[in-house]
């Protein structure tokens, strides 16, 4: 038996495939996902979502926050960005951080939180394309 599980965006349906077992980042920790897991509603924080068969990780994908939902062996993952670790450029996410961590500076208060996160999701992603 498996988890049916799609990684979507507002652009596209970034993955939709099945596994033995998915482990997402949620808000208060990562939570693995599977088959006969009870239904549940989350949020996630930004992070890598790592997609199990046969007893190893064969994809990781980069979520910048969203929303989990798990019902029926199967998980919705709603992020508003999405793409898999093996497409994150690191020197670019470096700067995206630095571009995230200038934009903080100079935030009023107005824009303080969208800008803090997204230096929360710039350093994830960083993390993520860590070598």
């Amino acid at each position: 038996m498996t988890v049916d599980f799609d990684v979507i965006t507002p652009s596209q349906v970034l993955l939709s495939d099945s596994a033995d077992m998915v482990v997402a980042p949620g808000s208060d920790g990562d939570f693995g996902v599977l088959p006969g897991h009870a239904p549940l509603l989350t949020t996630l924080r930004p992070g890598v979502l790592d997609v199990h068969r046969g007893g190893k990780v064969t994809a990781r994908i980069f979520v910048g926050g969203g929303f989990a939902e798990v019902s029926d062996n199967r998980l919705t993952v709603l992020a508003e960005e999405a793409r898999a670790v093996s497409d994150i450029d690191r020197a670019w996410a470096e700067e995206r951080l630095a571009r995230a961590l200038e934009s903080l500076e100079a935030a009023g208060d107005a824009k303080r939180t969208r800008a803090e996160a997204e230096v929360r999701i710039a350093e994830a992603m960083v993390a993520a394309a860590a070598p």
